[in-house]
């Protein structure tokens, strides 16, 4: 079963659709309500709902995710029944396979009860026929565009300490097609951090600059601080939702005063000290924050 931990939750939506050919007099006996057994329309509607509802019982890989809402839709031809389902849930993996279950179901449900006065009905396909949800939804990546990591650590700025975190968020950025042209490790004082952000913005031009450090409340923790102090509009959405990622995993995420902004056409982004912190907050945020840059030169979403 594959690992959706580090997903965020979102809008999963998905259609499918089987088609069941019949002959035309069993269509005709389900207008007229000339059949042997109970409504076949009523109650395959219900098995695929119930269907869509059990599709992790079913397919073993298939996470448990909780529907939001489920409908079954059976259109009759002059020899075909076509059978629409849609599926959506807000939740970190899609419902693709659940939509694609609730039209098997429904069409095994029609089958069954209509074989004993059409020996030669065929369910002729089952396909998917539409998804919506997740990263997959941002076409936008960042190439581009340029990015900057700033490490802010006493601690390694002074040699008593190996930098990780900050070589793991070079590599996740680049992973987003984003070129890092800066690598720079600084003291946790908030003059320096502060010119080094007016440096990389107003004379480098990069477009991203995201840190790693300085965001707890310890005495030396001015990373927010430094922020606040530069950019010209802040993100507040971009804080909330590190920070409600975060505390959704570990509950000291309470205690991070991660800050975002934006100061010209470049924005900055605090994530904590820590290679998780920085994980969490990568997966939290992108691809999503991308789209940024398109707000910033005036476009529209």
């Amino acid at each position: 079963m594959r690992d959706v931990s580090a997903k965020s939750n979102t809008l999963r939506t998905a259609k499918a659709e089987a088609t069941l050919v019949v002959s035309p007099k069993t269509i005709e006996a389900i207008k007229t309500g000339n059949l042997p057994k109970a409504d076949p329309l009523a109650v395959a509607r219900v098995a695929g709902i119930q269907a869509a509802k059990n599709t992790s019982v079913l397919i073993p890989y298939c996470h448990q995710v909780p529907l939001d809402f489920v409908s079954v839709d059976i259109q009759l031809g002059a020899n075909s029944m076509t059978i629409t389902t849609e599926v959506k849930a807000i939740w970190k993996t899609g419902v693709e396979m659940e939509a694609i279950v609730a039209a098997s179901s429904a069409a095994l449900t029609l089958y069954d009860m209509l074989k004993i006065i059409d020996e030669h009905m065929e369910i002729v396909s089952v396909k998917l026929l539409s998804k919506k949800g997740g990263k997959s939804d941002f076409k936008e990546t960042g190439e581009g565009l340029t990015a900057a990591v700033l490490v802010l650590s006493d601690t390694v700025s002074s040699g008593k300490g190996i930098d990780t975190s900050g070589k793991v968020l070079k590599e996740r950025l680049e992973g987003y097609r984003l070129r890092v042209t800066g690598y720079t490790v600084l003291p946790d004082q908030q003059n320096e951090i502060e010119k080094e952000f007016k440096r990389l913005v107003d004379e480098d031009k990069v477009d991203l600059i995201v840190t790693t450090g300085g965001t707890g409340i310890s005495p030396r923790d001015v990373t927010p601080e430094a922020t606040l102090a530069v950019i010209e509009r802040r993100l507040e959405g971009v804080e909330e939702t590190l920070r409600s990622y975060g505390q959704s995993r570990i509950p000291t995420s309470m205690l991070s005063r991660c800050v975002a902004g934006v100061r010209g056409e470049s924005i900055i982004i605090n994530l904590p000290g820590s290679v998780s912190g920085v994980l969490d907050g990568i997966d939290a945020i992108f691809p999503a924050v991308i789209h940024g840059y398109r707000m910033i030169k005036g476009e529209k979403h």
